[in-house]
Formats: structure tokens, sequence, C-alpha cells
């Protein structure tokens, strides 16, 4: 039996929805934190269970029977995410669950800038030692991100970022896709498995694309981190979700996300989605 967490969600809720391509519902159990968020499946014949990382008493219930288990990482605003980790993991355990899977990022390692890195790093050290097989999905960073991450550049004819570098944008609908297809592989990829777009682009690079898909010149400016800050709080946006992106622009300049890796696109047996599609549909 696969057991998926975080069903209501976009990534792992796409990854159900391709499991259900392949096997029949019978063989899928799907979990959220609030049930009827998840009725889609239930509707299909797939067993919904209630299972919160803050309830831990609600896990062992939830990941019972789970021949293998997919944790989606927590985004919970207020929560201690590797708190939140552990108690997933240890209930997984406690019950005997085959093979945890877990959705990571790229460039998980506790000096990245982008606070999720070590995050993720701290979670797969857990998964480590937690004596069961377990598999990390690297993911490379989400492609949906530069509707934000991008700015308004399609209005204004510039992106201003805070910092520029490779970023191997990866389109979340390939990611789960390719989470289907590595719980359905037999436990084939062990560890760390790295999930990346076939390129890495830089926000210059961006820039030329843009101005492509806009028919007129978009070009990059590269902001002071206090130009900037002080530019994202006149937008009205809260100090501490500037603080939180601006990891990812320092991260992305130091070059964390800047690796690329055949084996989405190999998952998948076709290219995966490139920035430039993220950006025409941004």
């Amino acid at each position: 039996m696969i057991i998926v967490t975080g069903a209501a969600g976009a990534l792992n809720g796409s990854t159900v929805d391709h499991l259900l391509e392949r096997v029949p519902p019978s063989e899928v159990v799907v979990v959220a934190r609030d049930v009827a968020r998840a009725q889609r499946f239930a509707d299909l014949g797939v067993e919904v269970r209630r299972g919160d990382y803050a309830d831990t008493a609600s896990l062992p219930a939830a990941y019972d029977g789970a021949d293998q288990l997919l944790l989606v990482s927590s985004n919970d605003p207020a929560g201690d995410h590797v708190a939140l980790h552990r108690a997933a993991i240890e209930a997984a355990v406690s019950v005997g669950v085959g093979r945890i899977l877990y959705t990571s990022h790229q460039a998980a390692a506790p000096d990245n800038p982008f606070r999720p890195g070590a995050t993720h790093f701290a979670t797969e050290q857990l998964l480590a030692a937690s004596g069961v097989p377990w598999t990390s999905l690297r993911n490379g960073f989400y492609a949906h991100s530069l509707q934000w991450l991008a700015g308004p550049w399609r209005e204004t004819g510039v992106i201003a970022v805070p910092g520029d570098g490779p970023v191997s944008w990866t389109a979340r609908e390939d990611a789960a896709e390719a989470a289907a297809a590595i719980l359905l592989s037999d436990g084939a990829h062990d560890g760390p498995t790295t999930l990346t777009a076939a390129e890495a682009p830089t926000f210059a690079e961006l820039a030329e694309a843009a101005s492509a898909l806009a028919g007129r010149t978009v070009t990059l400016r590269v902001l002071e981190v206090d130009e900037w800050l002080a530019a994202q709080a006149a937008a009205g946006v809260a100090e501490p979700m500037s603080r939180f992106q601006l990891g990812f622009y320092e991260a992305a300049r130091d070059g964390f996300f800047a690796g690329t890796d055949p084996l989405l696109g190999e998952l998948l047996g076709r290219e995966p989605r490139t920035a430039r599609e993220a950006l025409a549909h941004a």
C-alpha cells in the first residue's frame, strides 16, 4: 500500500493523480489535515485518513499499513518544521512503514542561505537515523515561484532582484509526476535523489526570455539589499516574508541551485518543462 500525506495540496495531490493512472484506488491511501479537502479522492474510491504532524496522536493510525509513505514537507508558518517532521518519521517507524519518501529540495544543506535548505537537511538526517529505507526527493526550485520572485516584469519591463545566479527552475507538475514514478519503482531510488529541470538559467537569461515573450525589452536590475527591501515594503510585503525571500536570492547568487540532473527527464520519458514556459504562464 502507498500512503501519501498532504494530498489536499498541489504537489502531493498531483502525485496521487498520477498514481491512480497506474494502480487501482484500493492500493492508495491519502492523508490530510482536513479530510474534507481530499473529498475528490474519496469520490474515486481512495481511502482518506486524517493526519496532522502537529497532532502526533493522529499519525500512527494514518500511516498504518504503508509499504511506502510519502511525507510532504511542512509549510506551517508558525511551526518548528524539523520537530514536525520528526514526529511524522517516529510515527512511521512505530507502525513499521516499509519505506519513507520525503519531499525535500535541491541544495538541502545546513549552510544554505535559503532557510528551508537547512530544514530539509536536518530532516534527511532524521531519515538516515530512522533505520527505515528512505528516499529524499530533492526537487529543483519550483518554477511557479517565478510569478513573484521575478516581480511584475510584464508591467514594468524590469526584473528587479537583490542577487542573481543560476537556478534549475523545475515545474512542480513534473516533480509530482516523477514522485509517482519513484513510488512505483520498487525501491530503485535510495537516499537523496535529485529531480531538476535540464537547465539552470540566471535572471539575466530569464530577462532575455521575458523580452521575447513580451515583445519588448525586459531588463535585469540587480538592486542593493536595502533598496530591494525598501521596494518590497513599499509594495506592502511584510518584512519577515521579504527576509525569507532574500535568502533565496542569496542562495542563487552563491550557486546553491545551479546543479542539474537528467533523472527527472528519464523518469518522465520526455524533456522537463522549462523556465521559459513558467514565465509564459506567470
